[in-house]
């Protein structure tokens, strides 16, 4: 068996809701997990490991990946640290979101699709143990092997270690004030063509790991990132003309223009979360065309098969562009 069978890219049914918090837990220094549920108790749309949702909060809107158990319909819970740097977000989070509280939220939404092996090796770097955590219950489900190699300021610092705590013997806590760092030389000449490579975490660690996958024939990362990816120097952008095909709307995108402001401007119903190429909510079918594609989201395969777009981002190779919109 190979990496190739997926278990969570699928679409699942989104949905734009006000849930409330439930449940308020600090789980380590600087992070809370938050419970949401309805309102009226009613079910929340299924998800799968490495999904994401959209909470949409006061003037601006933040991802954050679900870190819950997949059966439990009623609820969802998402782990959010307290960034110092924060531009409203996580801040906002820590200040107003208590118990008996309710914020919008959009999603399910799943562009880091766990897929089925025999063999899982998984790096977290801080608040990155979220969308892992799930992951790992379903390679347990599923009777694979896996280790978890999960790096942290100090012990403190690192969140969910309790859940964690019943597999020491496969998980390696790595809390920079304790020990070494992580050799991730060593680590990555181990896995075989049945591993998949599970990293999410700083920008740093995700490019290592990524590199040091690419240095071994058949091994593959499977990352997600915060931010957006740092790229080589596009290519100068041209004008180029989209075909919204639903909507029978055609528009010239001109240089500095995105895709996104351009179909928006025209009357195009789209949707948008981070304007970074970095959450997927603008993602959207290419009918015909080549994309220029410059977001944080599509593996390499599915950039190469042109199928979709992340339009806040990415333009066209070619004059025009078709589109799904």
């Amino acid at each position: 068996m190979t990496t190739a069978e997926a278990l969570g890219r699928a679409t699942f049914r989104e949905v734009e809701a006000d849930l409330e918090v439930v449940r308020r837990e600090v789980v380590a220094d600087g992070v809370v997990a938050l419970t949401l549920a309805a309102p009226d108790g009613a079910e929340l749309p299924q998800w799968s490991p490495g999904a994401h949702i959209d909470l949409l909060l006061p003037d601006l809107v933040r991802q954050y990946s679900l870190c819950g158990d997949t059966r439990d319909r009623r609820h969802w819970r998402i782990g959010v640290l307290l960034d110092p740097q924060s531009r409203g977000g996580s801040r906002y989070i820590h200040e107003h979101l208590r118990e008996g509280a309710t914020v919008r939220i959009r999603g399910p939404r799943n562009h880091f699709p766990f897929v089925r092996a025999r063999r899982y090796l998984f790096v977290a770097g801080g608040i990155g143990i979220t969308p892992l955590l799930p992951m790992i219950a379903a390679a347990q489900a599923i009777g694979a092997e896996w280790e978890l190699h999960y790096v942290g300021r100090s012990r403190a610092s690192m969140g969910f270690l309790d859940e964690l705590a019943p597999h020491a013997e496969q998980v390696t806590l790595i809390p920079r004030d304790e020990r070494d760092r992580l050799d991730l030389d060593a680590l990555l000449a181990r896995p075989r063509t049945d591993t998949a490579v599970y990293c999410c975490g700083p920008e740093r660690l995700l490019t290592a790991v990524e590199a040091g996958c690419r240095d071994r024939d058949g091994t593959t990362a499977h990352v997600e990132r915060f931010s957006a990816k740092v790229t080589d120097e596009p290519a100068p952008d041209t004008a180029f003309e989209v075909d919204c095909q639903r909507s029978g709307v055609t528009v010239t995108v001109p240089a500095g223009t995105s895709i996104y402001s351009a179909v928006e401007a025209a009357g195009v119903d789209v949707l948008g979360s981070c304007m970074e190429g970095v959450c997927g909510t603008c993602e959207c079918d290419v009918l015909e065309g080549v994309a220029d594609h410059r977001d944080s989201v599509l593996s390499e395969s599915e950039r190469e098969s042109g199928e979709t777009i992340m339009i806040c981002v990415s333009r066209a190779r070619s004059e025009r562009l078709v589109l799904d919109l």
